[in-house]
């Protein structure tokens, strides 16, 4: 099982319960120190999400995951994930690829549809066309990986009439998985089309998403895919502490404070200990916890799921301090990781 970390370059830090924001650049310092720090501790992979909001600085992915590259040396790079529906799929391409070139050969993509819209009305697109802008774009990004020169047309995009695309990765083919929520069609469609699947499960209980996963395994067998090829990673909210108590204790304050905004934003209710504590618990999605308590916890999630080859841990909703996320970045890769690995 790979494992690793997820960020969204947030600026935001609650300590005590007092909220404070970064200064950008050094959020970002402290974003390249972490990843540096998974990459001496032996984890698998690094993603960078993508938003455009004020709270996070990752609005360009691949330039961040560029920096990292110079300062890593065997650590995985991917987006975590790109809005492809938004963006042009050409351009992507060629970002990633160079990416690849920058890493030598460490370069991945994890491409979905957003749960967070604000690109669209950005960059100028309709929600109206929210999958039809993905299914079109997705296909257009797979034709620009498969071949070097592309002839293809659709509705969104000017038509590209054998127009060679540059640079070309080094990786062949360059990795791209599918970010999915909770949408069947979206666990289908990665099944149909063969490519691995990274779930978002940032609440609720995980072992729920087993119909949605077999969905995507069946899809994918049906199509003629190899059940190897039909790859299946886990993206969750987490953190590790010493003690399962300790980490409750730290990860909740920012946590709570985190999603009671997002609830209010959406006329919901502010989060309570009571529900953080069941999310938490044995069956809830949050990997919270000791590293032993955690990596128990995974395995029961990978077992739940029907087995699966990746998992990584969003830290930033907690709005913890530098110094608690690399503590807790070391305890995963030194002792959640072994213990995943069977070491």
């Amino acid at each position: 099982m790979q494992i690793g970390i997820d960020s969204f370059a947030a600026t935001s830090v609650v300590d005590n319960g007092v909220g404070t924001l970064l200064n950008g650049a050094d959020a970002i310092q402290q974003l390249l120190e972490r990843i540096e720090y998974a990459d001496q501790v032996g984890l698998d992979v690094f993603g960078i999400g993508e938003h455009h909001r004020r709270e996070y600085l990752d609005s360009a992915t691949a330039v961040i995951l560029a920096a990292a590259a110079a300062r890593t040396q065997r650590i995985r790079l991917t987006s975590a994930v790109t809005v492809l529906s938004a963006a042009d799929p050409v351009r992507v391409f060629q970002q990633f690829a160079t990416l690849d070139l920058i890493s030598r050969g460490r370069a991945e993509l994890v491409v979905g549809r957003a749960s967070s819209v604000e690109a669209f009305p950005l960059f100028g697109y309709d929600l109206d066309d929210y999958d039809a802008l993905f299914a079109e774009k997705l296909e257009l990004l797979l034709n620009v990986r498969d071949n070097e020169h592309v002839r293809w047309s659709g509705k969104f995009r000017p038509a590209l009439t054998g127009q060679g695309v540059y640079p070309r990765p080094l990786q062949q083919p360059l990795p791209i998985w599918i970010g999915v929520g909770g949408t069947p069609q979206s666990f289908a469609r990665a099944g149909t089309l063969g490519l691995p699947l990274m779930v978002a499960i940032i609440g609720g209980e995980t072992h729920r998403f087993r119909p949605l996963v077999d969905l995507y395994r069946e899809a994918g067998r049906r199509a003629g895919h190899a059940p190897e090829q039909l790859q299946v990673g886990l993206h969750s909210l987490g953190y590790v502490a010493e003690t399962t108590e300790q980490a409750h204790e730290e990860f909740f304050p920012g946590y709570a404070r985190t999603f009671s905004a997002r609830a209010r934003e959406r006329g919901g209710a502010p989060i309570t200990r009571p529900q953080f504590d069941a999310q938490a618990g044995p069956l809830g999605a949050l990997l919270v916890g000791s590293p032993e308590d955690v990596a128990a916890k995974i395995q029961r999630h990978g077992e739940a799921l029907g087995g699966i080859s990746r998992v990584t841990f969003q830290q930033d909703v907690a709005a913890l301090s530098h110094e608690r996320i690399m503590h807790s970045i070391g305890l995963i890769g030194t002792r959640v990781a072994p213990i995943l690995r069977g070491a």
